[in-house]
Formats: C-alpha cells, sequence, structure tokens
C-alpha cells in the first residue's frame, strides 16, 4: 500500500535526505586511492550521529553491519565495507541511509578514484543521466512502469545492462515502503502514481550484462560477467504533480569541484549549506 506524505511529512523528509546528502559530500573529500571502505564506514557512522544528531539508517536494519554500503568496480550494491585500499582506476557506488525525525533518507553516488577508464566514466555519466530521465516520469498521470520504460530505453540505447533483481522503492517511516520502483518496465503498466507519494528511484546499470549474482557474505550483489557497474539514487516528492526532489548531489559538487545545474529543474527550493 502506498502511503501518500503531507506537505509537513515531506518536509522533514527532506531533512532526512539532506543528512545523507551532507554525508556523500563530506565522504566526497575523502575517496582517494589507499583509503579503505571501513574509513569510509566509520567516519560516516561518526558524522551522522555527532554531526548531525542522526541515525545511521543501514545499520542493524537486516542484520546490516555497517552503515555504508561500498560497492567497488563490478560490485552493483550492497558491498560491505572492507580493509582493503582503494586505487587508482577504481569506482565505488557508496549507498548511505539516515533516520532522523522518525523519517529514512536513502541516497547513492558512484565515484571515481583517479584515472577511470573512459568506457567506464562513460557509463557514470549515463547512469545519472538516467536518474533524471526517471524523475522526469514521475508526475502526475503516470504509473511506476513509465519510471522503469524511460531510464531502460535510455541506459539500453548505450548497450548497457539494466539489473531486473534489485529497484527502487517508496520511502518514509520504513526505508522500503510500496510501491517496488524498478529500472525497467513498460508505459502505462504498474502502480498509479499518486500526490503525496514519496520514493526512492535508484539505476543500477552495468556495462556489460544485465546478469548478476550474490557473493558469499550474503550481501555484495556482482555483475555475472565482472564489469563494472554504477549506481545512483535520488529521494523525490510527488507534490502538485510533479517531482521534487529532496536529496541532492550538490555537497559532491562542492567537494569535487564540479560545476552542475542538472538538478535545478526539479529543486524548488533553495539548497541552505
Amino acid at each position: 500500500m502506498i502511503i501518500p506524505k503531507t506537505l509537513e511529512e515531506i518536509e522533514l523528509m527532506r531533512e532526512s535526505a539532506l543528512v545523507v546528502s551532507k554525508t556523500l559530500g563530506m565522504l566526497a573529500k575523502e575517496v582517494k586511492p589507499g583509503v579503505t571502505t571501513n574509513y569510509l564506514d566509520k567516519i560516516a557512522e561518526a558524522f551522522i550521529r555527532e554531526e548531525q544528531k542522526a541515525l545511521p539508517g543501514f545499520k542493524g536494519l537486516y542484520d546490516c553491519p555497517s552503515t555504508l554500503l561500498c560497492s567497488v568496480n563490478e560490485a552493483v550494491v550492497h558491498g560491505l565495507p572492507t580493509d582493503i585500499p582503494l586505487k587508482d582506476g577504481d569506482i565505488v557506488a557508496i549507498d548511505c541511509g539516515a533516520i532522523k525525525n522518525e523519517f529514512y533518507g536513502d541516497h547513492a553516488y558512484t565515484f571515481e578514484i583517479g584515472e577511470v577508464a573512459p568506457e567506464t566514466k562513460k557509463l557514470l555519466e549515463v547512469t545519472k543521466e538516467s536518474l533524471y530521465i526517471g524523475i522526469r516520469e514521475f508526475k502526475n498521470g503516470n504509473r511506476v512502469g513509465d519510471i522503469g520504460y524511460a531510464i531502460q530505453q535510455y541506459c539500453e540505447s548505450f548497450g548497457y545492462g539494466v539489473v531486473r533483481e534489485l529497484v527502487g522503492h517508496g520511502l518514509g517511516r520504513k526505508l522500503h515502503e510500496d510501491p517496488e520502483v524498478p529500472n525497467y518496465g513498460k508505459r502505462g503498466r504498474g502502480k498509479k502514481l499518486v500526490e503525496g507519494m514519496t520514493i526512492a528511484i535508484e539505476p543500477m546499470i552495468n556495462l556489460g550484462t544485465h546478469k548478476v549474482k550474490q557473493l558469499k557474505d550474503g550481501w555484495t550483489i556482482v555483475t555475472q560477467d565482472g564489469k563494472p557497474s554504477a549506481h545512483f539514487e535520488h529521494n523525490i516528492a510527488l507534490v502538485n504533480g510533479k517531482p521534487e526532489l529532496l536529496s541532492t548531489f550538490g555537497y559532491v559538487y562542492e567537494a569535487l569541484g564540479i560545476k552542475s545545474d542538472e538538478e535545478n529543474e526539479f529543486r524548488q527550493k533553495e539548497l541552505v549549506l
């Protein structure tokens, strides 16, 4: 059952989402060759608890042992932090959740480590673009299938694999609410989008095959062919029939010195730094 939120609840969810946005921005300054994902996990938990007076959203949920899920190279999602140093040419998708005001924020960004191969860089670019293409379809009169169709068509036009087994989702007082939001689908199919609904859209796109497998740790999902995978995620509310971003990559861009206006058409309020 879809749980629409009031405008007041959506504002509380914005605060929760921005806890994660700020955490990803802080991590952007730390993601570099020689750093371990265990270190990133440790400083992320301290930042969420001490600096933002919030709680890690993943740790302990479904027995998750960490604050972050860090998926390196061929890992698609749910990678557990390790003591293996990141190296030049790697990519790492950092997925982070937080709880504030009794609501969840859930937000992800794939970072480049040093000099990344051109084909991998292109994969990241297209995957992030597909996120915004999907967000544009989150509007009055559409259905969940319209979001997935738009993402799938765009990514497959580049020959990329769209993961089937893992999907976006509703978001609120629980990390996973209805509806499921696949990154593939058919126009006009699936649950109808309703005013006040809040979701996480998160394309998980592979350089090669769409097929994946789970590692023996019971968490990490990797591509079957060992090729890289990218993951970007935003939290969005349906307000006045249109998509409104609750999360932002602005803090990441500021930390990395990236100039981008890709979020402007979706943002209804100024980001307060």
